[in-house]
């Protein structure tokens, strides 16, 4: 059974940093490719960052570049999702998300929410 547990959001002012967290079971996480989405309130699911199975490539949307960054640990399957420099903005529910076989699967998201 395929399983995605996103952990590490909490509440944080301006300009901080979290480090989010996606744990994986049930299939061979070294060869999927892993993406960050995120969900404002009342908005739709929007992209945030995509790294490759090996993690020898990473992508990332404009608003969050040079401030996110994405990594894995094949050998732990786990992907993270630095934050740096956090903006009000970014206030969402954060969600680790991959495709097999044609299905999407994401987790039950990890809430960030950044106000002073």
């Amino acid at each position: 059974q395929v399983q995605l547990v996103e952990s590490g959001g909490g509440l944080v002012q301006p300009g901080e940093s979290l480090t989010l967290s996606c744990t994986t079971s049930g299939f061979v996480f070294s060869n999927v490719v892993m993406n960050w989405v995120r969900q404002a309130p009342g908005k739709g699911l929007t992209w945030v960052a995509t790294i490759t199975s090996i993690g020898s490539r990473t992508s990332y949307a404009d608003e969050v570049k040079g401030r996110f960054t994405i990594s894995r640990d094949n050998s732990k399957s786990t992907a993270y999702l630095q934050m740096n420099n956090l903006k009000p903005e970014d206030t969402a529910v954060y969600f680790c998300q991959m495709a097999r076989r044609g299905v999407d699967y994401r987790g039950q998201g990890t809430q960030v929410t950044v106000t002073s």
